[in-house]
């Protein structure tokens, strides 16, 4: 048996970032500055941070954590991810003590990356634009009780 945590993405910033840009840019890179789709090439000198392109329409550079849940942030994409599996694997979510003590970090930047994921998961915002399964759709849920104890629930007879 392996962990889902022992995947590349999980341990690797290049990775992770080939990870990401797979789901953001499924259709090629996709430029925040002028809202073009692959005219863009990955920079990959010496002095280039990890996940660079250039657009070759408005020659900007621009990374796939702009106009994202990871920007204006200095945590690697990497522990972005373990952040995100290890909130949503667990049944009730993880405390922000618990993260700073899983990644070493400050209970600041803990904090950082708890709040962050939670605001993205709320309804209406841009992640997740429309409800679950589309509008007007059917979700069905397993092991879901909806109501109290059967003692105390009203007996509905149908004729």
């Amino acid at each position: 048996m392996q962990s889902e945590l022992s995947a590349e993405y999980f341990h690797n910033e290049a990775a992770a970032f080939a990870y990401v840009e797979a789901r953001f840019w499924p259709n090629g890179p996709f430029c925040p500055h002028c809202d073009a789709v692959n005219k863009a090439g990955r920079l990959t000198g010496k002095s280039s941070r990890p996940g660079l392109w250039k657009c070759y329409g408005c020659r900007k550079q621009f990374t796939v954590r702009m106009r994202s849940i990871f920007e204006s942030s200095h945590v690697p994409l990497h522990i972005w991810l373990q952040t995100f599996y290890l909130m949503c694997s667990s049944k009730k979510g993880i405390a922000t003590r618990q993260l700073q003590r899983t990644f070493g970090g400050s209970m600041k930047t803990a904090w950082f990356l708890g709040h962050r994921i939670r605001e993205s998961m709320k309804e209406g915002h841009s992640l997740f634009p429309s409800p679950m399964g589309g509008e007007g759709a059917t979700v069905e849920a397993d092991e879901t009780w909806i109501g109290g104890k059967a003692e105390n629930r009203a007996m509905l007879h149908c004729r």
